[in-house]
């Protein structure tokens, strides 16, 4: 096999997704914007340009909104499955390793083997970061995504407030509004809802070949094990 083979086979899972990602947005700017434009015409108004509907907020509100939702799912998730278990999801850990473990199970310190990452080796505050540093960037990347959702979102109200002859509001004003609110808790419900339903479902149902799966022909009851 080639470098270039190798590498695309080992990186097939983030190419893949990344690739997903990009014809979704492509595909979301251009049925957002013949759909801007219908409006615009139906209301009287001139359509715009292609680049411009890309660089307004009502697309990047639109974009942003669930991106907030997909970085707060997963760092919840992150965070509650140290704590929480589903008894039979593979996507669990067993009752008996319930918290944030050990150093040795975590293969920290004097733990660490040869080829474990230096920060998990150094100790003190560079392993406590490295620690959590997974739940940290996605809260991080939550937060980024939230404040451009509400920015995005506080310009878009505000054009369309200006457009009803009605008056602006303040950003304060906005990010405690039914709008801003109802934009983000309908994404909210919806992350909750599909990890919670996979969380349930890998117990009873099986994906051979998957590791989001367990073995086909594991109990219901086996946990922390993927096929």
């Amino acid at each position: 096999m080639t470098r270039v083979g190798r590498y695309l086979r080992n990186n097939g899972l983030s190419l893949g997704f990344g690739l997903l990602f990009l014809l979704a947005l492509g595909g979301q700017a251009v049925s957002g914007f013949a759909d801007n434009n219908d409006k615009l015409v139906s209301s009287g108004g001139s359509p715009t340009g292609f680049l411009e509907y890309v660089t307004s907020s009502d697309f990047a509100v639109d974009v942003a909104e669930n991106w907030q939702s997909e970085y707060l799912q997963f760092f919840l998730y992150i965070l509650l499955t140290i704590w929480l278990i589903q008894l039979g999801s593979p996507e669990s850990k067993l009752p008996k390793e319930i918290g944030r473990e050990s150093d040795e199970q975590q293969l920290l310190g004097r733990h660490a083997p040869p080829d474990a990452p230096n920060w998990a080796k150094a100790g003190g505050w560079r392993t406590s970061v490295f620690s959590s540093s997974l739940g940290l960037v996605m809260a991080l990347l939550f937060l980024l995504s939230w404040l451009a959702q509400s920015v995005a979102g506080h310009s878009a109200y505000n054009a369309e407030q200006i457009g009803q002859l009605q008056d602006p509001v303040g950003y304060g004003e906005y990010v405690v509004s039914a709008d801003f609110w109802n934009r983000t808790l309908q994404n909210w419900q919806s992350e909750f809802l599909a990890i919670g339903s996979m969380a349930v479902f890998s117990v009873y149902l099986r994906q051979r070949g998957s590791p989001e799966s367990k073995p086909v022909g594991a109990a219901h009851a086996s946990t922390d094990e993927s096929g």
